[in-house]
């Protein structure tokens, strides 16, 4: 399934001649797909591996900077992160960076994976409260960690005010589109976050975080890993059940002003979700409907609860 227009053809073949060319010892294991996401083809490499590879030149820059600080980042995560074992050169046939990674056992996020959401979203909390604590090790966002959620909502505005413009096209007749460009222009009015940058994942969605006898154990895809205000990270909480929101919140304690510019971006990221992605990505636009019905839902509550 291609989903951008410089995306480079992936396949079993192209990653048994990868693996043969430079990894020759892998190249007879068992090999079977193990998903895709927007930025990168992931496939099983035996038991023991994974192989990710980016769609296009853009994710392999993230590729690169997981590479260079995922094995500097995991001694100061008390949790599972991707190990890479091998760092893939680019060859003819694909013309980028690629990983293989350990592979990591346990299940997505899920309703029939979590045994409990309020411990899960405490555990959640956690794992970014121990990341954004983490030390910086002298990077910086010149240093290949830059990224558009890492800074402030304003800079976003002109291309988000035209996905809301899509949107109502789109999807207008089942979201309360007004009401949640409502919710993006009060967090715009807000002050831009006076926090000191910190490291951050960017992508804390379901997909990207790793169950295990029904307890949060692992977070995987750092491919938005930046330095950055932290606001934006807690964006995906909205992809998750209310036990697990409200744990969140609670136990990193989050402000009225964190919380709404948190909401906002998760709006930005469902919104543009939405439009880039309406014809390529089904299921990718589904979720990110999903995702805006919840963030409606929590609002009209928490305006219900303040007016009660």
């Amino acid at each position: 399934m291609k989903l951008h227009k410089d995306e480079i053809a992936v396949d079993e073949v192209l990653v048994r001649s990868l693996l043969g060319a430079q990894r020759p010892e892998w190249a007879g294991l068992p090999l079977m797909p193990a998903g895709a996401g927007t930025d990168n083809t992931m496939y099983r490499l035996g038991d023991e591996l994974l192989v990710r590879l980016p769609r296009t030149p853009e994710n392999a820059r993230s590729v690169l900077k997981e590479q260079v600080w995922l094995p500097r980042l995991a001694p100061q995560l008390s949790c599972p992160v991707p190990a890479p074992v091998h760092i893939g050169t680019p060859t003819d046939a694909f013309p980028l960076a690629w990983s293989v990674y350990r592979w990591i056992e346990g299940d997505e996020a899920a309703a029939n994976t979590v045994g409990d959401w309020a411990a899960f979203g405490a555990d959640l909390a956690a794992f970014v409260e121990e990341l954004h604590g983490a030390d910086l090790m002298g990077a910086r966002p010149a240093d290949g960690l830059d990224w558009y959620r890492a800074g402030g909502l304003k800079p976003c505005d002109p291309w988000i005010s035209a996905c809301f413009d899509d949107c109502r096209t789109l999807v207008g007749t089942e979201l309360d589109i007004d009401a949640l460009e409502r919710l993006w222009r009060a967090a715009l009015a807000l002050p831009d976050p006076s926090a000191s940058p910190v490291w951050l994942h960017g992508d804390l969605k379901p997909s990207n975080v790793v169950v295990s006898a029904g307890r949060f154990h692992a977070v995987i895809d750092f491919g938005g890993l930046s330095i950055g205000f932290p606001d934006a990270e807690h964006a995906t909480i909205w992809d998750y059940p209310a036990e697990a929101r409200h744990a969140y919140w609670d136990s990193l304690n989050l402000d009225p002003e964190t919380w709404a510019r948190a909401r906002a971006w998760s709006i930005a990221v469902a919104l543009s979700g939405i439009s880039y992605y309406r014809e390529t990505f089904p299921a990718f636009v589904a979720e990110c409907r999903t995702r805006l019905q919840a963030i409606l839902a929590d609002a009209a509550g928490r305006q219900a609860a303040a007016a009660s």
